[in-house]
């Protein structure tokens, strides 16, 4: 992962991009990915607008998670789903692009054939 943080007003903003392991990936593997993320967002001043993006390689599926997860997911959940809300809901964050309704094509970028 890398982040930048740009100065602007009223607020600075910190632009996070993320690869998240994938469910196949060793459980000490995940476990650092969150570890560090949770590291730089712990270093962020609490006063700047936080942007993480990439791919998270979870499905939060379709069903809402009240003030996390919108209308609009995507599927079923997978198993990297409760460790991604799980992070969310200790940060406050929204997974943002489950409140808007958009075409199935841009939920996504690849499909395994199972």
């Amino acid at each position: 992962m890398i982040y930048i943080r740009l100065q602007g007003k009223p607020t600075n903003l910190t632009i996070i991009q993320i690869y998240a392991p994938t469910t196949e990936a060793e459980e000490s593997t995940i476990d650092d990915f969150y570890m560090d993320l949770q590291q730089i967002l712990d270093d962020i001043p609490k006063k700047d607008a936080i942007l993480i993006i990439g791919d998270w390689n979870a499905k939060v599926g379709e069903t809402a998670v009240p003030d996390i997860v919108g209308k609009f997911g995507l599927g079923k959940r997978n198993e990297a789903d409760e460790r991604l809300i799980d992070f969310c809901q200790e940060n406050h964050m929204i997974i943002t692009n489950t409140c808007f309704q958009q075409p199935k094509r841009r939920l996504y970028t690849w499909t395994t054939s199972n």
